[in-house]
């Protein structure tokens, strides 16, 4: 028997600047804000994000937390990926919201274009073309 999975429930991410990641996530991705709450014991932020209605991303903040690298060929979660219905509009946007996106590359497998950004922790964030 093989587990029986349905969908990628969230992915959590922690930041170091709260108020910059969230500020980043939704004005400038435009993820919308489900519930924020503030959990003294932990003295932590938890934002609950959602894309098209459905939730998608947990934003902590947690005091002093753990470097770690974020390059897309670390070790590790390698990145986040959005799709996209047009990779030139969503790049302009970023510029405007002065995140710069590297060259656009080509998926050799299925020739769709997709580009990197980093999130304001580094974090590699990709948008791939549909």
């Amino acid at each position: 028997m093989t587990i029986r999975l349905n969908a990628v429930h969230h992915i959590a991410i922690i930041c170091t600047n709260y108020d910059v990641s969230k500020q980043f996530y939704t004005d400038v991705l435009g993820l919308q804000i489900i519930r924020e709450v503030y959990r003294v014991e932990r003295d932590s932020f938890k934002l609950d994000l959602a894309l098209n209605n459905r939730y998608i991303v947990e934003l902590f903040s947690f005091p002093d937390p753990a470097q770690r690298p974020s390059r897309p060929e670390a070790a590790g979660l390698r990145h986040l990926a959005f799709e996209v219905d047009n990779l030139d509009e969503v790049i302009v946007e970023l510029e405007r919201n002065g995140v710069t996106a590297e060259s656009i590359r080509i998926d050799e497998f299925t020739g769709k274009r997709f580009t990197f950004i980093a999130d304001p922790d580094g974090l590699p964030l990709e948008f791939y073309e549909k």
